[in-house]
C-alpha cells in the first residue's frame, strides 16, 4: 500500500482534530445537560464547528454520547487492569488501584457525573459498555479481593459488598459536590479538599479490610 500523499496526511489530521474537540464539546454538554437535555447545536457551538460535521463523524447525538462516555471508560480500564492484574501484594495492589481510581475521577471532572448518567439510563447503551468495560474490572477486582482474603492481609469479608462499598467511598464525592458545597462545604476539587479526602479514602479501607491496618505497607 502506497504512503499517504502530504495532502492526505493533512487531512487525516485536521479530521483527527475536528473530532476530538467534538468529543471534547459534548463531554461538557452532556455532562452539563445529559443525553436528553443536550442539543446539538449547543455542542457543535462548543467546539466550533458545522452542525452537519457532528452528525459525518458520529451519525446522531447518541452515537457521539455513547464515544464521549467510551472515551473515558477505555482510557481509565486499560489501566486499571493493568494495576489490578500485578501479582503483587493484594494490599498494595488495593491501595494503588484506589489511589488511581481517585486521582482519575479528579483529573476528570466531568467524568462523575457522565457516569452518574449512564447508572440510571437504563437501556441497550448502559448494558454494552458495562459488559465490555464494568464486567472485566469487576472481575479483576474480585479476584484481587479473594487473593487478600484467602492470603490473610484482608479479612473475611462479603467479596461483592466489599467491592461495591470501595467504590462508592471513590465515586460518591465526586458525584455529590456540588450539593456538598451547596450545603457550606468549600470546593471538592481543590487541592486540600482533595488530599483530605483521598487520606481519608485510604484510612477507611485499612481499618474496614486490611487485617493489618497499622502496617506500613
Amino acid at each position: 500500500m502506497a504512503p499517504p500523499t502530504p495532502i492526505q496526511s493533512k487531512r487525516a489530521k485536521r479530521s483527527a482534530t475536528t473530532r476530538r474537540a467534538i468529543l471534547a464539546a459534548a463531554e461538557r454538554v452532556f455532562a452539563e445537560s445529559g443525553l436528553a437535555g443536550a442539543r446539538t447545536d449547543a455542542i457543535a457551538d462548543e467546539a466550533g464547528v458545522n452542525k452537519a460535521l457532528l452528525y459525518y463523524y458520529f451519525k446522531s447525538k447518541e452515537r457521539l454520547y455513547e464515544a464521549v462516555l467510551e472515551h473515558h471508560f477505555s482510557d481509565f480500564n486499560r489501566q486499571a487492569l493493568d494495576l489490578l492484574s500485578d501479582s503483587g501484594s493484594p494490599r498494595e495492589i488495593l491501595l494503588r488501584y484506589v489511589s488511581f481510581h481517585f486521582d482519575f475521577i479528579s483529573a476528570h471532572h466531568r467524568y462523575a457525573s457522565l457516569f452518574h448518567q449512564m447508572m440510571t439510563a437504563g437501556g441497550r447503551l448502559p448494558e454494552r459498555l458495562v459488559r465490555k468495560y464494568f464486567k472485566p474490572r469487576s472481575d479483576a477486582f474480585a479476584v484481587l479481593l479473594q487473593r487478600g482474603m484467602n492470603s490473610g492481609e484482608f479479612r473475611a469479608a462479603d467479596g461483592f459488598h466489599t467491592g461495591v462499598s470501595i467504590i462508592a467511598l471513590i465515586v460518591f464525592y465526586f458525584s455529590c459536590a456540588p450539593v456538598l458545597q451547596l450545603l457550606g462545604h468549600s470546593n471538592a476539587y481543590s487541592e486540600p479538599q482533595l488530599q483530605r479526602r483521598k487520606q481519608e479514602v485510604m484510612d477507611f479501607i485499612r481499618y474496614s479490610l486490611f487485617a493489618a491496618p497499622e502496617s506500613s505497607t
